[in-house]
C-alpha cells in the first residue's frame, strides 16, 4: 500500500520524468539527481545529513534557504546519478521519503538538469 504523499511524489517522478524526454534530453547518459530535504531545526537537519553520509549517500552542506514567505529553513541535497528511468528513480525517490521519515525532516522532492 503506497501512502498519500508518496503518490504524490510517484506522480512527481513520472510528470518530471515525461518532461524531461518531451523536451528532449538524451535519455542515453545519467542524469545527476538532487534530492531535497528541509527543516526549520539546523540540528534537525544535521542529524539528518550525517545520517544519509553515514548510509553512503553523497550529500551536499546543509545550508540556509529562504521560503517564498520569507521563512528561513535549513536545507541539503543527496546527490545521485542515475538513468532517466523511473523504476529505478522511484525507488530511490521510497528510499529518500523514508529517510525524511525517519530523520523528522521535510523531503521536498526530487530535481535533475537537462541533458544534451
Amino acid at each position: 500500500m503506497i501512502d498519500e504523499e508518496l503518490q504524490e511524489w510517484k506522480e512527481h517522478t513520472e510528470d518530471l520524468i515525461a518532461a524531461l524526454v518531451e523536451d528532449g534530453t538524451n535519455e542515453e547518459v545519467h542524469h545527476t539527481i538532487e534530492h531535497h530535504f528541509s527543516s526549520a531545526d539546523f540540528d534537525v537537519l544535521e542529524k539528518a545529513a550525517i545520517t544519509a553520509f553515514k548510509s553512503g549517500f553523497e550529500i551536499e552542506e546543509p545550508e540556509e534557504a529562504e521560503l517564498e514567505s520569507g521563512e528561513k529553513v535549513f536545507a541539503f541535497d543527496i546527490i545521485t546519478e542515475q538513468a532517466l528511468d523511473f523504476d529505478i528513480i522511484f525507488d530511490e525517490t521510497k528510499k529518500m521519503y523514508e529517510l525524511a521519515k525517519q530523520c523528522k525532516v521535510e523531503y521536498d522532492g526530487w530535481g535533475t538538469y537537462f541533458e544534451e
